[in-house]
């Protein structure tokens, strides 16, 4: 079993983006942020639900089947789930419809208090007000032995590497730049002491950089 983290980050180091409008909820730049991995074949599979074989399959997509393979439990931050953006909404129930992509116990973490929601896949949300280490107790206990992901957004993520809990950090660094949003790397000086890092160029020009203990 061990803690991960697999997140999408700009040359400039944000995780977020900051163009969203309420006719376009997401902005043109979390599309730039992401195009190379909603390119891949296993987005489209497992995400979209495409099963027409479309997408791209070299080393982007061999990182976003990575994604998906051996993890028992996820922790996100209430952003992610999208509670910020639907804060008194009781019927909202995440961005992914009614089969989300995680298939396995997903805790978030927020102060509102909610009920659990299971989904179909295997996906259950549970909304929960804990500290990183409680919470990842909490998702452990119900991983099987599997892998704990730390899902995002950025600040979470921060959180959980500032306290030496992840065992493998991934970064796709898109090619662009953002300029502002929030930024991955803030206080993390030092970071690197304590793990191997390697890195591999995607055919997209996407770097994938990998910290491992």
């Amino acid at each position: 079993m061990a803690v991960r983290v697999d997140l999408l980050i700009s040359l400039d180091g944000f995780a977020t983006t900051t163009d969203r409008t309420p006719d376009n909820p997401f902005g043109s730049d979390w599309s730039r942020l992401v195009a190379a991995y909603v390119g891949t074949r296993t987005f489209r599979e497992r995400v979209l639900g495409d099963t027409s074989g479309e997408g791209t399959t070299g080393v982007d997509d061999r990182y976003a089947r990575d994604y998906f393979e051996g993890v028992g439990a996820e922790i996100m931050g209430a952003g992610m789930f999208g509670l910020h953006d639907y804060p008194n909404d009781p019927n909202w129930r995440g961005w992914w419809g009614d089969e989300p992509p995680f298939r396995c116990p997903v805790f978030v973490l927020t102060h509102q208090s909610r009920p659990p929601l299971t989904m179909a896949g295997g996906t259950r949300f549970s909304f929960i007000s804990a500290a990183p280490i409680d919470a990842l107790a909490q998702a452990t206990a119900v991983a099987n032995g599997k892998d704990v992901r730390i899902g995002g957004g950025p600040t979470v993520v921060r959180d959980y590497l500032k306290a030496g809990l992840v065992d493998r950090l991934h970064v796709a660094i898109a090619p662009i730049l953002l300029g502002r949003g929030v930024r991955l790397w803030d206080d993390l000086r030092g970071l690197e002491a304590g793990y191997a890092a390697r890195s591999e160029v995607a055919e997209s020009g996407t770097i994938h950089l990998t910290f491992s203990r």
